[in-house]
């Protein structure tokens, strides 16, 4: 990371903050308003492509705008890119997809006083790299030593003011939402808006996601498939949360998809099993499937097993019995692909009992279609041909189940009726897409009938 991708001082104050989100909002706001006085001329193929680009070029200098403040409204601009499908024109929501990368760190200079004020005298048993291994919206990670024994570990350095700056930067942003219009002002997203601040105040919370850390490494000690980072508690602090440092490589990298198919049909399963056992057995979800958020320990293909590193545990939502027994009925009716048992499962939710009658089948058949992978070719007539092979391993590559959810969602009657998912299937399924998405990535093919059915009467 180069040092002209650097931060020397953040913008904590609240006037600083409040000052940089108006202005950028005024000169990303005038700049659409002149590329789209300018777009009146030509052809409206030629003004329609005028406008889309200008628009995509003013959404990310709102965006590179918003990175260099960090914190919440960083969290919430990524928030908003994963469902932003639902109220946002698709040039914003492309830009805001950008945020997770785009975020710069700040300089050692200015990290390093306040990472002495937090460790004391604690600061001086490690050697501490400068250059951070990665940077997010309320924290950057760097690498460290500790001198009496070489054992390497990692500080999540929570940035100075962010925790402090979150109430104010969420009544910023829902103001800039207001001035815009560019999401409905419904209950559903007030729901929704009122679920990310309290998640945000949870993030930074290092105590919170210590415990959640070492909780989720208990469930997970006997199973040889997953790694997670040991809390080292004698470097934790209020803002900074120091645990072991675990190697492996990305989930894009080259090195996952060159090994054999069982290998990574066996990655799939694992990544699949985590929301799982959060859905059925642990009741609670780490809900931020960034792919940031895991690594690939490569084995050998014999005896040392592939293993996913679990590195982040921020963003753990926990769900409540009703939810969790509607969720279970919802999968089942799915793995039997029953119309009639996906619309019973439905009965007793809010959500679904406010809405007409004659919106439940429309929403039944986008449940239906989101657990294709969990029916079988015998019971559902409406899988793609060649999809699911004889031992009902689901090809997730060749499935493009995304897409075609994203399409049918967007057709549906129910799409229409209301604008924002509630805020617990906003999470539920942000996880479950995070796992179907790792698994197209490294192109596994997995039988989640046989992953379910432990679970069914």
């Amino acid at each position: 990371m180069s040092e002209r991708n650097q931060l020397e001082q953040l913008k904590t104050s609240a006037f600083d903050r409040r000052f940089s989100l108006a202005k950028a909002s005024f000169l990303a706001g005038t700049r659409w308003a002149t590329a789209n006085a300018s777009s009146l001329f030509g052809d409206q193929s030629s003004r329609e492509q005028k406008r889309k680009q200008a628009l995509s070029q003013q959404a990310q200098y709102l965006v590179d705008e918003i990175g260099k403040l960090k914190g919440s409204v960083v969290k919430i601009g990524q928030m908003m890119a994963l469902y932003g499908e639902h109220f946002l024109p698709d040039e914003i929501t492309q830009a805001l997809m950008t945020l997770n990368d785009s975020t710069v760190a700040l300089s050692w200079q200015s990290i390093e006083p306040y990472i002495k004020q937090q460790l004391g005298d604690k600061f001086h048993e490690l050697n501490i790299e400068q250059q951070p291994l990665g940077t997010a919206s309320l924290a950057q990670v760097h690498r460290a030593v500790r001198k009496s024994d070489g054992k390497v570990l990692v500080l999540k350095v929570q940035y100075p003011g962010v925790a402090e700056a979150i109430d104010s930067d969420m009544n910023l942003f829902r103001s800039m939402m207001k001035l815009t219009r560019a999401v409905p002002q419904t209950r559903e997203f007030d729901d929704w808006y009122e679920e990310v601040r309290q998640m945000m105040h949870r993030e930074v919370d290092y105590a919170i996601e210590a415990t959640t850390t070492k909780r989720f490494a208990e469930y997970l000690a006997d199973d040889p498939r997953y790694i997670v980072p040991t809390i080292i508690d004698e470097y934790c602090t209020d803002r900074i949360l120091c645990m072991t440092f675990e190697h492996g490589v990305p989930i894009h990298s080259p090195a996952i998809l060159k090994l054999s198919q069982q290998r990574r049909d066996a990655l799939g399963e694992a990544a699949l099993n985590i929301p799982l056992k959060e859905i059925f057995e642990w009741g609670e979800m780490q809900t931020d499937p960034n792919f940031g958020n895991y690594l690939v320990r490569l084995g050998n293909g014999q005896d040392v097993l592939d293993q996913i590193v679990l590195l982040d545990f921020g963003a753990i939502r926990q769900f409540d019995d009703h939810l969790l027994a509607m969720a279970h009925r919802l999968i089942y009716a799915g793995y039997l692909h029953s119309m009639d048992r996906m619309l019973d499962a439905m009965d007793g939710y809010n959500f679904f009992d406010d809405m007409p009658r004659s919106i439940r089948p429309d929403m039944a058949k986008v449940f239906l279609l989101t657990t294709e992978a969990f029916s079988c070719p015998e019971n559902n007539p409406d899988m793609p041909v060649g999809i699911m092979d004889e031992q009902y391993r689901y090809d997730w590559l060749a499935s493009n189940l995304h897409d075609r959810i994203i399409k049918h969602a967007g057709q549906s009657m129910a799409s229409r009726y209301f604008s924002v998912p509630p805020k617990e299937f906003m999470f539920i399924s942000r996880k479950f897409i995070g796992a179907y998405t790792f698994m197209t990535v490294i192109n596994a093919k997995t039988n989640v009938r046989k992953m379910v059915e432990p679970y069914f009467p």
